[in-house]
């Protein structure tokens, strides 16, 4: 557990979505808790650490040594890390990896470009944006369409599903929703507030059955609004994914800012030949 003086001071000094703790805790349903400058998430047989030191310069060797305490306290059958760089005395023992980089958007002297103008006006024609603090049936609907369509990983479809307990568990995440003239959700955003200097856009979606020209891009030009209302200085808009996302989230404004990598890790040995194993 963590006190709601270290919530604070991790909010104050995040700079990934990870250390967002209402995110993570909604999300995994996890508990935080930091070692030395690292946040991690612990339940049952499983840990997550968040790689990215809260203050500190990443070090390799220091966050293997984090690593091999986390695994020491908490005695995780499954362990995973997201981290800047894998630490070479981990990296023998990831059975599933993975590599990205985070995409972020500046707003200071932000200006919206002239075609991007023409897209929003054109699809705030058809459509309006509804701001709210639920997922609602619609939303439930839509993602259900979404994950039947994309078939997505295990873990983006659990990243969806945990959408609605996570929304109604936090005071700062936001949903944003372009309807159309009938009231249908064409798409929607789900934007958390909580992080001191950024806004996070979480996941969002958009519909084939009510399809709308530029419901996305509208959603992205009210998710600036609504960051530059709350003061923040950026918006993290999470991973590359896919070329595809990629090209919108660039053609935004969006910059690849911070290598990502993932790793899972599932003891099977004992503890004492994981720890042998990262020369601890």
């Amino acid at each position: 557990m963590i006190s709601p003086d270290e919530e604070r001071y991790i909010l104050a000094q995040a700079y990934v979505p990870e250390h967002i703790v209402g995110l993570m805790s909604g999300i995994s349903g996890g508990e935080p808790f930091l070692i030395g400058d690292y946040l991690g998430f612990a339940k049952d047989d499983w840990a997550i650490l968040v790689g990215y030191p809260l203050a500190e310069s990443f070090d390799p060797e220091d966050f293997g040594r984090v690593i091999a305490g986390t695994v020491t306290s908490f005695r995780p059958v499954h362990l995973w890390f997201i981290a800047p760089e894998v630490p070479p005395s981990v990296a023998q023992l990831c059975q599933a990896k993975e590599s990205d980089d985070y995409y972020t958007l500046a707003l200071q002297r932000f200006e919206l470009k002239t075609h991007l103008r023409r897209i929003v006006n054109r699809a705030s024609r058809d459509l309006t944006v509804e701001r709210s603090r639920e997922i609602g049936k619609d939303h439930t609907d839509l993602i259900s369409e979404f994950l039947e369509r994309e078939k997505p990983g295990p873990r983006i479809e659990r990243l969806f599903l945990s959408m609605a307990q996570y929304v109604a568990g936090t005071p700062t995440a936001v949903v944003l929703t372009a309807r159309d003239r009938s009231g249908a959700a064409a798409a929607f955003y789900v934007v958390e507030l909580a992080a001191k200097h950024f806004a996070t856009y979480v996941v969002g979606c958009h519909s084939k059955r009510h399809y709308a020209v530029g419901a996305s891009d509208l959603l992205f030009a009210d998710m600036i609004r609504l960051a530059q209302a709350h003061g923040k200085a950026y918006i993290h808009l999470g991973l590359g994914v896919n070329e595809g996302i990629r090209r919108f989230k660039e053609k935004w404004g969006g910059v690849p800012r911070l290598r990502y990598e993932f790793c899972e890790y599932k003891r099977s040995d004992p503890l004492r030949s994981f720890l042998f194993a990262i020369n601890v």
